[in-house]
């Protein structure tokens, strides 16, 4: 039986490749998270995607993260809806919506944001 909120977030997914999520110039561009989404990601993701011996995709690795953005949405949104070798569903993150779960997957998957320092000089 499906619930809701995987209806939702395989939705979410399908409609990343009409917007364009997949452009090579879109990728290259950083994802800034809002206080309660960094929140979220250092509770849940940072766990295990900031850790190598984990086995998770390192947050910001672009590299690591091409051969997994190559699978395509429905694969990544299986991943993450159901989990996914040692990633538990959802990431842990009961409260997280579709959107919230495909803004993470983008934040991790995307360069490291510069720091708020940086551009207030």
């Amino acid at each position: 039986m499906h619930r809701p909120w995987k209806i939702a977030v395989i939705a979410v997914l399908a409609g990343l490749a009409l917007t364009g999520c997949g452009k090579e110039d879109e990728a290259a561009k950083p994802v800034r998270l809002d206080e309660r989404l960094a929140d979220i990601y250092g509770r849940t993701c940072q766990t295990c995607h900031q850790n190598a011996e984990t086995g998770a995709p390192l947050a910001h690795d672009l590299a690591a993260w091409k051969p997994r953005l190559a699978q395509g949405e429905a694969v990544l949104g299986d991943h993450i809806i159901n989990g996914f070798k040692g990633m538990p569903p959802l990431g842990q993150c009961i409260e997280c919506s579709a959107d919230d779960l495909i803004t993470l997957m983008r934040f991790m998957a995307a360069p490291a944001p510069e720091s708020t320092q940086e551009e207030e000089h």
